[in-house]
């Protein structure tokens, strides 16, 4: 059975893929699928095919099929939030996260929360009309902002219409990561939809072994190769998940 962000007693366990062609994509899955993640997420900002609209769709529809239950989500980070450089627009890559939801059984889309809000309003509706869900996401690769505007950026997520709401941001100080995960704790009490967050680097290591306390769902971790600075190995996930939730009787 399909697991869901959001549901469930710890948080599930994503690891991303982000091969620059179908070979390298499909050889990196076969490699991530044997760690057993609960989620799998193709960056296809990396994929140097990712101007042709049939070719994105058409590997979307394998990775899907050989990852059977094992939710997808499918994202294009832009370079403005530590993405690579790709040959779309802001507006074209929205429209290909449409034909996602319009021509594949992929579960998510990401979406950050820079985007023009008419063309989050787009994805939204092709996503409603496909029963695929919207990650909005906000990312920070050079500080962490302030408390006040952590929070606002989850709202915004729910204000939005996502189903998910995600920050990842840059910690400078361990008083970073604790806001981080103060804002988490909070946003988790008061929002309706589930949230993913995670301080970045080496400092911030620790909210992606410890953040499903405070509320995070998702935690994202290195399955073949990494996504973002400070993910740790899948395996080192599981133990101290493991630990956690029998130490806190999760």
């Amino acid at each position: 059975m399909s697991k869901v962000i959001g549901e469930g007693t710890q948080p599930l366990i994503c690891t991303p893929l982000v091969g620059r062609n179908q070979e390298i994509v499909l050889a990196e899955l076969a490699n991530v699928l044997e760690k057993k993640p609960d989620i799998i997420e193709w960056r296809a900002d990396f994929f140097e095919g990712i101007a042709n609209t049939d070719e994105v769709v058409t590997l979307a529809n394998k990775i899907k099929g050989i990852a059977g239950d094992l939710p997808i989500i499918f994202t294009i980070r832009s370079t403005r939030e530590g993405g690579q450089t790709i040959p779309l627009s802001d507006r074209e890559a929205i429209e290909l996260n449409a034909a996602i939801c319009t021509n594949t059984s992929v579960e998510y889309v990401d979406c950050e929360l820079s985007n023009l809000p008419e063309h989050f309003q787009q994805l939204c509706k092709a996503a409603r009309e496909n029963s695929t869900k919207v990650i909005a996401s906000f990312h920070n690769f050079n500080c962490t902002p302030s408390k006040e505007s952590l929070e606002q950026k989850f709202k915004q997520a729910e204000q939005y219409g996502a189903d998910v709401a995600k920050v990842a941001v840059m910690p400078k100080t361990l008083e970073d990561v604790l806001t981080l995960l103060s804002v988490t704790l909070e946003a988790k009490n008061k929002l309706k939809i589930p949230v993913i967050s995670m301080s970045m680097g080496g400092l911030g290591a620790v909210t992606r072994l410890f953040g499903g306390v405070f509320g995070s769902t998702v935690s994202f971790a290195v399955g073949q190769s990494s996504s973002a600075p400070g993910q740790v190995p899948i395996e080192d996930l599981n133990t101290v998940f493991y630990i956690v939730k029998k130490s806190m009787g999760m």
